[in-house]
């Protein structure tokens, strides 16, 4: 099988968003796809294979009760579905979309290093410009959902130094009637520019309590999750926040968020969970058993001597964490990914 092939996200029928990644490569001994599904009330399924078409029955064994668990663990008739409807509150959808665009990403840096290998270098250049456009996007989200930081507080400075500015002059000029307009507006500035300095400064001295691949229980819910990545503040939606009732929260949103994989065992259809970090506490050693979650096969290595996950290289380098290691680890591979 030579060549390599791209899938973009497509649409299905019934109105369900569908997206679909999948890679294809020379090695017959792998094909992976993951396959994300939202509809009615079941939003953001998901369901991850496997083929491996050398012999390894217990892999092949653990994928598919994995997958069966996911494909049929939502059913409405789950005598765990009111006690977990309050933690579905906390479900992100964004936080979703962030992982499968990383995932493109490592797909396309792997797909481009195979093209290259085999001197297919038309196909290596396609596949820069894709991972250019996937790279242009995860810039823009970032800056959609966090916002500048830094930057967006001193422009917004800017504008509160021209509004004065106009203000002094409708003074002076006896244009009340403009002068009540921008009195207003001047304290409408000054009340952002104050709430995005004190933003800038919470991005640039954050002390995060868990770190990347960190396994970890939820205070009020109980499930067992593991930390797959960060923000210094609440960076989720007003609607979000509303929801997932963040200003009853002692901090509230001003405080570290952590994107978290649930167990799919502890609740099959709340899959990432975005979480205050006070509402969550370290995992016991008792806690850190098996744990199922089909995003885990490409964000981690796999697991250290405390049974916590080595997240990959390009997860550290995303959220700018540094190397963990647990203590009698060996030095782990951080040259290549399982994606």
């Amino acid at each position: 099988m030579q060549g390599i092939s791209v899938c973009d996200p497509v649409a299905s029928l019934h109105g369900t968003n569908c997206r679909l990644a999948c890679v294809a490569r020379n090695d017959p001994r792998l094909f992976c796809k993951i396959k994300s599904v939202s509809c009615g009330g079941y939003t953001w399924r998901w369901c991850t294979e496997k083929l491996h078409m050398r012999t390894n029955s217990r892999k092949m064994n653990t994928t598919v009760r994995t997958n069966a668990r996911w494909l049929f663990g939502g059913d409405g008739g789950n005598s765990n579905s009111n006690k977990n409807a309050k933690a579905r509150l906390e479900r992100s959808e964004s936080a979703n979309e962030d992982i499968l665009i990383f995932y493109f990403q490592l797909d396309l840096q792997t797909r481009i290093q195979y093209a290259l290998n085999i001197e297919q270098f038309d196909a290596a250049k396609q596949l820069r410009e894709k991972l250019a456009e996937i790279e242009t996007e995860i810039t823009r989200q970032r800056e959609a959902k966090r916002g500048s930081s830094k930057n967006e507080a001193q422009d917004k400075s800017l504008d509160l130094l021209r509004a004065r500015a106009d203000l002094q002059k409708a003074i002076e000029s006896e244009n009340y009637a403009l002068a009540a307009e921008l009195r207003d507006a001047v304290a409408k500035l000054e009340g952002d520019s104050l709430a995005l300095s004190a933003k800038a400064l919470a991005y640039q001295g954050v002390k995060y309590e868990f770190r990347l691949g960190q396994k970890v229980r939820h205070k009020v819910h109980g499930y067992r999750a593991v930390i797959c990545g960060m923000d210094p503040v609440c960076c989720e939606s007003k609607s979000w926040m509303e929801t997932a009732n963040v200003e009853k929260l002692s901090k509230g949103p001003n405080q570290p968020f952590y994107q978290v994989l649930v167990d799919v065992y502890a609740d099959p259809e709340l899959l990432v969970a975005y979480v205050a970090e006070e509402n969550l506490s370290e995992a016991e050693e008792s806690e850190k058993g098996r744990f199922e979650h089909p995003y885990t096969e490409f964000l981690f290595f796999g697991e250290d001597t405390a049974r916590d996950f080595i997240p990959v290289k390009q997860l550290r380098e995303k959220y700018d964490q540094p190397r963990y290691e647990a203590s009698g680890d060996e030095n782990d591979d951080d040259g290549s990914t399982n994606s």
